[in-house]
């Protein structure tokens, strides 16, 4: 496909939804139709809230005692705080662009880049001048409303893509923490009990090539609820082994600052703090799939905004004070000496069987986040084919299935290749620790707070230099600053590991 041929197949892909009443010959409206022409959307308050626990309550809730660690007892939890404030009040100002114009009739944005075209301006004609897409052109005032969109796809799929990445390294860690847990059990613990992550990617990889059939968003809910009851499982747990563990210690440890310089290099101590903003970003991370969320709601009355406005609050304080109670008393229970992964790190060894109800949980919510995360990352690339290719058999028709499945060719082939690309690179760089911190600073920012407060603005049509443009500039470039600085830390700490790190042979 040439240069021109794939901006215009990208812009009706992007467009696509936009003529969904055309598909099925309805205006919009009835029993069993939207006011756009699609089937009747069912999510409630508590479907969204579901999804959004799922989406946040991840496996970055694991890499929080060691991120506090790393700040110590005063800075730690007053980052996370903020973390989850900025994610609050930006998922607010996100949640009232799903609809342009009226709140309640408006024209639907169904996915994110659906609503920075909307508000942030047209897709340019061809594609944008290589120079256009430098990242520091993301910023200014002057960037054309198409470079914007093409960005925001850009940053948002691949972010997406890195997820699945992240969530593949951290199911397997998972499952060899089991085989391991068990291991001491039976020899000891000075038993190394090696094993490799390497089998066990795969066999999640195939898990998701089956779930991945499943064909749209609003369709896994009830995977969703399960995770996210997952997600609230493995979570308590670790909370309760580590307050066990503070029992037994007598006290907390840990100190103001977090992990002293002398313990670890001066160099080191700054990496590893920076990286530890992006683990906690990566943890607050969900904006991404946000409007994809909002789509699932059911049409007012109330407004989709306003119910998920209050999921997102449910869900956010829900999340925060899971994870204050998690890294707080991971890092009360071990102190300087917190793991990267509380309950794979191995402070907790007994009872075993505990940890392996707690891993099995992680592994289960895992594959149900996976999904949360591809299923935008799918449709919009079905789309994009779907408007490329419009007469090929081979994406667009579909085979009928007992149970009502509609089964298409193209969408077995294409998610298997993702699921198999995912997980191919996942046994090529599997740390956790890293990648987590790394992902969570490249998509807080653009993400999380850049396009919500830009589409706000525009929304309420704020004047520039205002005190309110001034005060959500700022907000954008504090947390811009905290991005660039995190994704350093992570990258650094990802060379350290490739010194040392031999490809489909990493043992623990």
């Amino acid at each position: 496909m040439g240069e021109n041929g794939a901006a215009k197949g990208y812009q009706q892909a992007a467009f696509a939804t936009m003529d969904v009443s055309l598909e099925h010959g309805n205006g919009g409206g009835g029993k069993c139709y939207d006011d756009d022409g699609r089937p009747k959307r069912t999510g409630t308050l508590w479907t969204a809230s579901a999804h959004i626990v799922t989406a946040v309550i991840g496996s970055g809730v694991l890499s929080l005692a060691w991120a506090i660690g790393q700040l110590g007892w005063v800075a730690g939890p007053i980052v996370m705080l903020l973390f989850s404030f900025v994610t609050y009040y930006t998922s607010t100002l996100l949640a009232d662009c799903y609809r342009s114009g009226d709140p309640v009739t408006g024209k639907r944005n169904y996915n994110y880049m659906d609503a920075v075209h909307a508000y942030l301006g047209e897709f340019a004609a061809s594609p944008p001048p290589r120079r256009q897409l430098y990242f520091t052109l993301l910023i200014s005032s002057h960037v054309t409303g198409g470079v914007k969109v093409n960005l925001c796809g850009l940053i948002q799929y691949t972010n997406l893509f890195g997820v699945a990445i992240g969530y593949t390294i951290a199911s397997s860690i998972s499952m060899m923490a089991i085989r391991r847990s068990d291991c001491f059990h039976e020899k000891g613990h000075k038993n190394p009990c090696h094993a490799s992550s390497t089998p066990y990617m795969i066999i999640f990889g195939i898990v998701e090539i089956f779930i991945s059939q499943i064909p749209d968003f609003d369709q896994i809910w009830w995977l969703s609820i399960v995770a996210a009851v997952m997600s609230f499982t493995y979570s308590s747990i670790g909370l309760s082994l580590g307050v066990v563990q503070v029992v037994q210690n007598r006290g907390f440890k840990g100190s103001l600052t977090g992990i002293s310089v002398g313990a670890v290099s001066p160099m080191k101590k700054v990496w590893h703090s920076l990286q530890a903003f992006g683990d906690i970003a990566f943890a607050y991370s969900f904006s991404n799939v946000l409007i994809e969320i909002q789509d699932t709601i059911r049409a007012p009355p109330p407004s989709e905004a306003k119910v998920m406005k209050k999921a997102s609050l449910v869900s956010i304080i829900t999340t925060t004070l899971f994870y204050m109670l998690c890294g707080c008393m991971g890092y009360a229970a071990f102190g300087d000496n917190a793991p990267s992964n509380l309950l794979t790190g191995f402070g907790f060894y007994d009872p075993f069987w505990l940890l392996d109800v707690a891993n099995a949980a992680i592994v289960i919510h895992l594959v149900g986040a996976y999904q949360v995360f591809c299923q935008p990352l799918f449709a919009f690339f079905e789309k994009l084919a779907s408007a490329r290719w419009p007469e090929s058999s081979f994406i667009t028709r579909e085979i009928s299935l007992p149970l009502g499945y509609k089964l298409s060719l193209f969408r077995v082939v294409w998610r298997t290749a993702f699921v198999m690309l995912t997980t191919l690179i996942s046994m090529l760089m599997p740390f956790f620790n890293d990648v987590v911190g790394l992902l969570g600073s490249l998509g807080f920012w653009p993400l999380t707070v850049y396009f919500p407060v830009e589409m706000y603005i525009v929304q309420k049509r704020i004047p520039r230099w205002s005190t309110q443009w001034v005060c959500l500039q700022t907000l954008s470039m504090a947390c811009l600053v905290i991005s660039v600085a995190a994704a350093i830390g992570s990258v650094a700490g990802i060379v350290t590991d490739l010194e040392v790190y031999r490809p489909f042979k990493s043992e623990s």
